[in-house]
């Protein structure tokens, strides 16, 4: 279904660097960057563009945007989030979701990978010793990092600061104009490795659902559509609100089809049971 054919990765910060190798190996499809391309316009981690849209809709815009600028009917694109992990809220995390489009086929399919292997950071600071401190706990120079006059005012913004005489000057200037300055990293995949491993898993997650096709009609992207509560307690027998099944949907035909047991488990611990342990 794909092999042979163009695909456009919807980026202007490098990310074909790891999404192209590997759907080059795993697909047989010819990936290209659309030069010039800019994603800038969907929204900016620093706040001059506000994103409008939900990231999976900014990604599904952005792929698509790609895509009829390059005259190309498969594509892919990626968007990530940075905040407080949803259940370890003392922890940061990079979100990250890819969509892969494939017009000629009508198909659409959604890869995300949460990941806590990120430096996202930002914080005010007013000496360049707290500047320092910063940077090294922000794993600078491999992963840049921004100046700027506050968290709100972006106006001499300075970005993909990599070099220490660079990122000493840059505040040297800032803090002449301003009391305190704002040091943040920058979360760009070119300028943040941490960002693009992430963006890598997730593009590996992102094929293995490509590549699971439907038992009956063997469109790619057989992929879970529900996920079902009620796993039995091994006590009572009572449902709990563990995973008891997935269920499995094909996009074309509707073909649908529950696993059960997913975890590799038929009883729950009382520990996790409502009735058991309330």
């Amino acid at each position: 279904m794909f092999e042979g054919r163009k695909l456009v990765i919807a980026t202007q910060h490098k990310k074909e660097s790891v999404i192209a190798p590997l759907l080059e190996e795993a697909l047989q499809v010819k990936c290209f960057v659309n030069e010039g391309f800019d994603t800038d316009v969907l929204g900016t981690f620093t706040g001059e563009i506000e994103r409008k849209e939900d990231p999976i809709s900014t990604a599904r815009q952005k792929c698509l945007m790609a895509m009829d600028a390059s005259n190309c009917d498969l594509g892919i694109a990626s968007e990530g989030s940075f905040g407080a992990h949803p259940f370890a809220f003392f922890a940061s995390t990079d979100d990250e979701f890819l969509i892969f489009i494939d017009k000629k086929n009508n198909l659409e399919i959604i890869a995300r990978e949460l990941s806590m292997d990120t430096n996202f950071n930002g914080q005010e600071i007013t000496t360049e010793k707290e500047l320092m401190e910063f940077a090294q706990v922000a794993q600078f120079p491999s992963h840049a990092l921004i100046l700027s006059k506050s968290q709100n005012d972006k106006t001499d913004v300075v970005k993909g600061i990599t070099d220490i005489n660079n990122l000493k000057n840059a505040f040297d200037d800032l803090i002449e104009v301003s009391n305190s300055i704002y040091v943040e990293t920058d979360m760009r995949a070119m300028y943040n490795p941490s960002r693009m491993n992430v963006i890598e898993q997730a593009t590996i997650k992102l094929i293995s659902k490509i590549k699971n096709t439907c038992p009956d009609c063997k469109t790619p992207g057989f992929d879970i559509t529900e996920v079902k509560k009620g796993l039995p307690c091994d006590l009572c027998g009572q449902p709990t609100k563990s995973t008891f099944s997935y269920i499995f949907q094909c996009q074309q035909c509707s073909y649908s089809k529950e696993e059960l047991y997913p975890n590799k488990k038929e009883k729950e611990d009382p520990m996790y049971c409502d009735f058991c342990n309330p």
